[in-house]
């Protein structure tokens, strides 16, 4: 594994359809989308998650938390850490849970500005939102503003 602030970082937006995906590099605090994963009911293809861990090789797993705007967890956000859980257990990687509150607002503004004509079910934005949990989370992590908070190393207990 890299040391800390030189790690491969792959980021997810979870979501029922379509889970968003994004890789970036800790020291550049960079970031791109990646194609998103299809789920169903949010469970996505583990073989394709597997061969998605194996080209890409992370050291650590970011997972966003779709939380209410109080702050308070949402069914989604439930779904999330249970999505994190699996994630941790079954690939042993470090997964943080990262505050995602506004993410998929703020993507489908970037997309509009870049020329999307508003289908978001036709022409994804997940991939734009993950890029966003990330540079949030590198952000974070180098206690930037607007740094999206990272709750753990690993999803919470409960919900595997």
């Amino acid at each position: 594994m890299a040391a800390e602030g030189q790690r491969l970082v792959l980021a997810f937006d979870f979501g029922a359809r379509r889970i968003g995906v994004a890789v970036g590099n800790e020291m550049l605090h960079s970031a791109r989308e990646l194609e998103p994963l299809t789920a169903r009911d949010g469970i996505p293809d583990w073989n394709v998650v597997t061969r998605l861990l194996e080209e890409w090789q992370p050291d650590v797993l970011v997972v966003g938390l779709p939380l209410h705007m109080d702050g308070s967890e949402s069914e989604m956000s439930l779904r999330a850490r249970k999505f994190g859980n699996r994630l941790h257990g079954r690939y042993g990687k470090p997964c943080h849970m990262v505050d995602e509150r506004g993410s998929t607002r703020e993507a489908k503004q970037i997309a509009r500005e870049a020329g999307h004509r508003g289908n978001y079910r036709a022409e994804s934005v997940d991939g734009i939102a993950a890029v966003l949990i990330l540079e949030g989370w590198f952000a974070h992590r180098e206690g930037l503003p607007g740094g999206r908070a990272g709750d753990s190393t690993r999803p919470q207990r409960g919900g595997t």
